[in-house]
């Protein structure tokens, strides 16, 4: 496979996982079934997911100078980037995320304390230019302060780059800043808030599609968890079907389509091809424990897109 360039900027977080058969009321306590700590935030989830699954990466976060920021630094050191930037603070800790995993869906609530993700300067960004220059591919969320996204956004587009927003968690955009953006992948609670249109399955996703391309972006894909996805480009929409899963964990599931997306554009795949190769690899992430960890890998996505056309 031809090995595309990816540039991912975006947050590092240390995830604390509880496993739960429900998840609690208000001023409830319950006895978890598990827990677990690993590597998480979008940005190197998402890293991690393009790497797996086939692109040379270069992955650029901050985090703080505390106990979390080293573990941050090993695990980004171990897990086989081409190139890691990682800027550091010590006026703020390394984000972290607090997630109950609960019930038979495995569906997830998170708390998350961005810390360091929310300070990356406009001179750090500055130094990031060579490497979105370089790349096929800027992949990047709103798990960051918002000023640096933007000028990012701006050094991608100045350099010809393809620019993936995935605008989660979701904070306010300017129409201005999403009409930069070459693709556009939120999930149905995003892309309400950036509609005002409800999104609970494919016939709204498509409204607020036509309602997105009013805005100015030529081409957005809308995560629908089990009822797929709707791929849309200048108003002529299609669905991408879920590949059959049995989760066990759907904390970075909208991660691993998203890394996984970014790979195969970046290695000259079509946008529909590509949507179909994420969701079959989002599918295979969600049956397993944790974020990054549970990324899998190309020969793996391959795999399961066999078994769902059989």
């Amino acid at each position: 496979m031809n090995k595309g360039k990816v540039c991912v900027f975006g947050s590092f977080n240390l995830d604390i996982v509880a496993g739960m058969a429900r998840f609690p009321q208000p001023g409830e306590s319950l006895i978890a079934r598990n827990s677990m700590m690993g590597a998480g935030g979008k940005g190197a989830n998402q890293a991690v997911a393009a790497l797996r699954a086939g692109a040379r990466v270069h992955y650029i976060g901050k985090v703080g100078r505390d106990d979390f920021g080293m573990f941050a630094r090993r695990h980004l050191d171990n897990a086989g980037f081409d190139a890691v930037t990682l800027f550091t603070t010590s006026e703020c800790p390394t984000g972290n995320a607090l997630i109950y995993v609960a019930g038979a869906d495995a569906e997830n609530m998170i708390a998350v304390d961005p810390g360091a993700n929310l300070t990356v300067t406009e001179d750090e960004v500055e130094q990031c230019r060579p490497a979105v220059a370089a790349a096929d591919i800027l992949l990047t969320q709103l798990e960051n302060n918002l000023s640096a996204i933007e000028k990012l956004i701006g050094i991608a587009k100045d350099n010809g780059t393809y620019i993936i927003l995935n605008p989660a968690p979701f904070q306010p955009v300017s129409d201005h800043l999403l009409a930069q953006v070459d693709l556009l992948t939120p999930n149905a609670t995003e892309c309400t808030l950036l509609t005002g249109i409800e999104v609970r399955d494919v016939p709204s996703a498509k409204r607020a599609a036509h309602a997105l391309h009013a805005k100015g972006i030529q081409a957005l894909i809308i995560t629908l968890g089990t009822q797929g996805a709707v791929l849309s480009v200048d108003g002529e929409t299609q669905l991408i079907a879920a590949c059959p899963a049995t989760p066990v964990d759907t904390t970075g599931a909208g991660d691993a389509f998203n890394g996984a997306l970014a790979s195969q554009l970046a290695a000259g795949s079509t946008l529909q091809d590509a949507a179909l190769f994420a969701s079959a690899y989002a599918s295979v992430c969600v049956e397993r424990a944790g974020a990054a960890a549970s990324m899998p890998t190309y020969e793996e996505a391959r795999e399961r897109m066999k078994v769902a056309v059989a």
